[in-house]
């Protein structure tokens, strides 16, 4: 059983969208959070979360598109805006979610992070209601304007986050938010309305660093790894996750 009243242990996983280890903890990039619930049947199932409500596509094509926009010119090595101005200007409905600003945050601890797609809760009937995740800290959420991230280290949040594991575990609250009648449940672009019926399903608490941290530093976590009562939404971006995280998990293999 999954979101009972019966303790679970987890593994969790920090990271950046860059996809790149030597990006600095303080660039002005999406973090994620990865979880994977190590279930009582001896199966997982994960939870992935990032930094920001909303994802930048509507579509895998519209994701694969935005990529090529986004690709850096070989002189600046920066993106070229215009390029990415034509893109916003043939997706308009994108123009909020390319536009966000993802907070760089005092601590890991002090972020909060949305799951972004909608899944399908089933009940012991049948009946379905799609909901969405949201990890909400329990030390609030802290930010850093540009002028601090400027004088923090490369690797401040992974020191600061073993600092904090060395005092205090680090709590999140697992915030569920029901869809209304007419949210979307197919587009991760849109978020639902503040509005809507939310509550707590778990409280999570991180103790301490993994030992084995080459062993996780390899391992894809898949946030379509449902378990009983859970359903994929039609989202199709989350659907196309599966094979886009196993496609990372052969390339970083191939690379060791």
């Amino acid at each position: 059983m999954h979101l009972q009243t019966r303790p679970v242990s987890a593994t969790v996983r920090f990271s950046n969208s860059e996809g790149n280890p030597h990006t600095p903890d303080t660039a002005p990039v999406t973090r994620g959070m990865a979880t994977r619930f190590h279930l009582p049947d001896g199966g997982d199932t994960d939870l992935v979360a990032l930094t920001v409500r909303r994802f930048v596509a509507s579509t895998p094509k519209e994701f694969l598109e935005l990529t090529e926009a986004l690709r850096p010119d070989p002189v600046t090595h920066q993106p070229d805006p215009t390029r990415v101005h034509a893109f916003v200007g043939a997706h308009p409905h994108l123009a909020e979610a390319v536009a966000q600003q993802p907070p760089v945050p005092a601590s890991y601890a002090s972020a909060a992070y949305w799951a972004i797609h909608a899944f399908v809760w089933v009940d012991a009937t049948g009946a379905q209601r799609p909901v969405r995740y949201r990890w909400e800290p329990e030390a609030g959420r802290t930010a850093l304007t540009a002028a601090e991230a400027a004088t923090r280290a490369a690797h401040y949040l992974t020191d600061e986050l073993r600092q904090r594991l060395e005092h205090v575990p680090v709590a999140f609250d697992l915030r569920i938010q029901f869809a209304g009648p007419d949210d979307p449940t197919h587009d991760p672009s849109t978020v639902w309305p503040d509005h809507r019926q939310e509550f707590s399903a778990g409280r999570l608490e991180i103790t301490a660093p993994a030992d084995d941290q080459d062993p996780w530093n390899a391992q894809a976590f898949d946030p379509t790894r449902v378990t009983t009562g859970i359903q994929l939404s039609d989202d199709p971006v989350l659907a196309f996750r599966a094979h886009a995280y196993a496609e990372s998990h052969l390339r970083r293999s191939h690379h060791r």
